[in-house]
């Protein structure tokens, strides 16, 4: 059995971490705040990493979990992921083009920001994070199959509610 690094296992995690906890919370001092006390948490149970199979896992479902409570106690009045920042492409042919762009990623992230948590969360970690099936099912102390239908509803979802839009300009 590997043993565990704080330095080298847990730390770079961080940002995936604030990543995960941004998604969520949909604020960035919250998810700063957030990934502290995920770290903390982690950190004060560094006797027990022994028999922890992944301090991966472990560490995003500690993160999840005060992530949801955050937004339970503050009722959720959060600002949009609109105020981070994102990075640009190099070459923007016109003005207008990237002005479209910003709609559409605006569009995509308000679709995404109001699917129910459940589905939020798994389509977060496998299509921004990467995240096996497994790993996902472990975080969310869920089934894979939960997992899979999660993430094909959360598809789904923003695939109709983009083309609805977009088709009709609503």
């Amino acid at each position: 059995m590997k043993k565990i690094s704080f330095r080298n296992d847990v730390l770079p995690l961080k940002n995936e971490l604030f990543r995960l906890a941004l998604r969520i919370t949909l604020n960035r001092a919250e998810a700063e705040d957030i990934v502290q006390d995920t770290l903390i948490k982690v950190w004060n149970k560094r006797f027990d990493w022994d028999s922890i199979d992944s301090i991966e896992a472990f560490s995003l479902k500690i993160c999840r979990n005060l992530s949801l409570d955050r937004i339970k106690k503050k009722g959720n009045n959060n600002e949009s992921l609109e105020t981070t920042n994102e990075v640009q492409p190099q070459s923007l042919s016109n003005p207008q083009d990237e002005m479209i762009r910003q709609d559409h990623i605006r569009l995509v992230r308000d679709i995404v920001n109001s699917l129910p948590e459940k589905q939020k969360s798994c389509m977060q970690l496998r299509d921004f994070e990467g995240k096996a099936y497994k790993e996902i099912a472990e975080i969310l102390e869920i089934t894979e199959e939960q997992v899979k239908v999660n993430i094909f509803r959360a598809r789904q979802a923003v695939k109709q509610k983009y083309k609805k839009i977009d088709e009709y300009g609503l």
